[in-house]
């Protein structure tokens, strides 16, 4: 009696949260907006649950049919699985990163292990894969178009690269590395998040020296935020940690407070020493099970690059190209530090920002507390739409009815020329303790074509952390602000303005060495005098950014240049290292680092200080062997936009053509064939070096 009591009051809360739980059904919103005034944390792992079984009761269901496997009922049928899956991770993941509590880590820890296994589940799915494989080796290209063609070879490709063709064995290794693979990058990220949230530089009057009214201003307010008044607190959060290293006069403080950034996950409760040397193993253990030497040749094989020669090839001809102009600059600045300082004096790594600003406002009378004023938040928003408005016809209008998650988030309906509806967008852009630092764009929802080949538009979300307003100021962004907001705008653009039919092809899903060309093609436009011109007003008074700064900007632009490639370098070479491995690493991490470092060194290594425990972009945010790919998208990008110099920055069939070709086809075709046809050949690496001053 007492079991018949239980089964049904189990049965009875099962179906209140069902009916409760938002995450159970489609969103009954306008446009499918998220209801996040209808969501709550406990609301997640119970739909994942529920999103699980349903999905996988829908794979089964195209694994177990009668009928003869096709194109539509297996690749196209398995395509639009999951709705409730995507629906709930759509919006969960988004905010495990820019909204995460300790509870929602909590349920992530739980629940991220079961995704992990249940993605296993599909991929080795072995009536499924024998569907797929009939498909694909019975293709007919002629009945079908090339987005057919894309979805088709993703589909198996995918399979193939996680395991499809393994044995019965080799699958459950599989299965148990990846599973490996998931808890160690979660923890990792975890790891990076709280550190960076706990560390406090807490200073008084005397250690404000050099510090403009802004830094000091946001120092005062973050004091005020943790209760105390007539204190301030500098983090590593990068408003401020960026406005401390450029301004301050207090070279010991500089000093401690690089060191505290650069040793972040080295010791304590959060270190990710251990965690990135085995989420590296792992990765090697991985690719040798599915027959690639090592990790690298496992990601590059569905790139652009291809392969690790043509990355090294790349990063190779980058170095050779700027090492001497680097070294003549760093020369220069030395020379700047000593005469300034009156003594001889070597540049260390907590100088560089420091004196590099002061020898740039000397040249050039430039720095970013004079343009801050023409980069009122609300501005700049204005002006980074309105590139869109000019560009592509986009109309953005603010949704005052849309849910948000956090009261400083804003929504935005963006629609075409015609004022057709094209998709939602979500800004969120100011530091707080639960969002992870830096800066990305995302989706709650991609574009797609449904089954009967109605338009679902997307909702795309971008995540800053800019700098905060005070009590007496707006938020008024740096220059390299504005071109950050530039850079991820650049993506949104990618995915509002998808016009494909699946998912998995739409929007940014492509190659992950192009992903980057839209966005960093955005920022050639913050150097250009008629873009400027048109929205960087002063705060106070409405005036126009004068000419004589706009002059400043053009002359300054190629400024630093050399340095800054060179520290994008050391980074794709550290990427590299990690995952060119043939071997499990289980030496000392500095030492690793230091090496892979060295050919494009500008700083001896700083003792107990290297960038890999904190480098989340190759341990736990998908850039794994693929963070050349910035340079790699910065060569075509400054290709792309010397198009646009040649035909008119804002010229109309130029922009159409771009839109065309690059925004609205998503990954429905191999990314070089879709440069190729907006360029009409293949990229050159001429533009980056004239535009960087490294070739006249």
């Amino acid at each position: 009696m007492k079991k018949v009591i239980f089964t049904l009051s189990f049965l009875s809360l099962f179906l209140m949260i069902q009916a409760e739980n938002i995450f159970f059904q489609e969103f009954r919103t306008t446009h499918g907006a998220i209801p996040f005034d209808r969501i709550t944390t406990d609301m997640y792992e119970p739909a994942i649950l529920e999103a699980i079984k349903q999905h996988e009761a829908e794979v089964d269901s195209i694994a177990n049919q009668v009928e003869k496997p096709t194109f539509e009922n297996t690749i196209v049928g398995l395509e639009r699985t999951g709705a409730m899956l995507n629906r709930v991770l759509g919006v969960f993941y988004p905010m495990l990163s820019a909204n995460a509590d300790d509870s929602l880590l909590e349920i992530s820890n739980r629940v991220t292990p079961l995704l992990s296994e249940h993605s296993n589940k599909v991929t080795l799915n072995e009536a499924l894969w024998n569907r797929i494989k009939y498909v694909h080796d019975h293709f007919d290209a002629t009945a079908h178009d090339k987005e057919d063609a894309m979805l088709l070879h993703k589909t198996y490709e995918g399979f193939v690269r996680s395991g499809a063709n393994l044995n019965e064995a080799d699958k459950e290794k599989y299965r148990a590395l990846t599973k490996r693979l998931t808890e160690l990058t979660l923890k990792f990220e975890q790891n990076c998040l709280k550190e960076t949230a706990r560390f406090e530089m807490w200073l008084d009057e005397k250690d404000l020296e050099g510090l403009p009214e802004s830094a000091i201003d946001a120092a005062r307010a973050a004091a005020r935020d943790k209760g105390r008044d007539g204190a301030y607190l500098i983090t590593l959060q990068g408003p401020s940690y960026s406005a401390f290293m450029k301004y301050s006069s207090r070279r010991d403080l500089r000093e401690k407070l690089y060191r505290a950034y650069n040793s972040q996950g080295t010791t304590g409760e959060y270190s990710n020493l251990e965690i990135m040397r085995d989420i590296a193993n792992t990765r090697l253990a991985i690719a040798n099970l599915l027959g690639y030497k090592n990790f690298a040749e496992y990601q590059l094989e569905d790139k652009m690059a291809e392969n690790t020669t043509n990355v090294y090839q790349m990063l190779e001809q980058l170095n050779k190209a700027y090492t001497k102009p680097q070294q003549a600059d760093m020369k220069r600045l030395n020379e700047y530090a000593s005469k300034l300082e009156g003594k001889k004096f070597v540049i260390m790594p907590w100088d560089y920002s420091y004196y590099n600003n002061k020898l740039k406002d000397e040249q050039y009378s430039l720095n970013d507390e004079l343009l801050r004023p023409y980069f009122k938040l609300s501005n700049v928003t204005a002006g980074v739409f309105g590139l869109a408005t000019r560009l592509y016809g986009l109309q953005f209008t603010e949704n005052y009815d849309a849910q948000v998650f956090n009261p400083e988030v804003k929504v935005f309906d963006v629609t075409d020329e015609k004022g057709q509806f094209v998709g939602m967008l979500y800004t969120d852009f100011f530091p707080r303790d639960t969002k992870q630092s830096g800066a990305w764009m995302t989706n709650f929802r991609e574009q797609y074509r449904d089954k009967d080949g109605n338009e679902v538009r997307p909702l795309v979300t971008l995540t800053m952390n800019f700098t905060r307003p005070t009590d007496t100021k707006p938020s008024l962004l740096t220059y390299n602000e504005v071109e950050t907001f530039l850079h991820e705008f650049g993506h949104a653009l990618h995915g509002l303005l998808s016009q494909c039919k699946y998912t998995t092809t739409s929007g940014t899903n492509v190659a992950h060495d192009f992903v980057e060309t839209p966005s960093q093609f955005n920022e050639n436009y913050l150097r250009q005098r008629e873009y400027l011109d048109g929205f960087a007003r002063h705060y106070l008074t409405g005036e126009k950014i004068p000419q004589e700064l706009i002059d400043k900007i053009e002359a300054s632009a190629q400024y630093g240049a050399a340095y800054a490639c060179m520290r994008q370098l050391s980074f794709g070479y550290l990427d590299m290292a990690w995952h060119t491995i043939t071997e499990p690493v289980t030496g000392d991490p500095f030492e690793f680092e230091y090496r892979a470092m060295k050919p494009v060194q500008v700083f001896a290594p700083v003792e107990d200080c290297i960038m890999s425990p904190q480098f989340g972009h190759i341990f736990s945010g998908g850039y794994a062997a693929g963070y050349y790919g910035y340079k790699w998208a910065e060569v075509l990008d400054a290709d792309a936009f010397s198009k646009f110099e040649e035909d008119g920055i804002f010229n109309p069939a130029t922009a159409r053509s771009f839109k065309e070709n690059i925004l609205e086809r998503g990954g429905t075709e191999p990314a070089m064939e879709l440069y190729k046809r907006f360029r009409g050949r293949e990229p050159h690496i001429d533009a980056l070096l004239r535009r960087d001053g490294i070739k006249k």
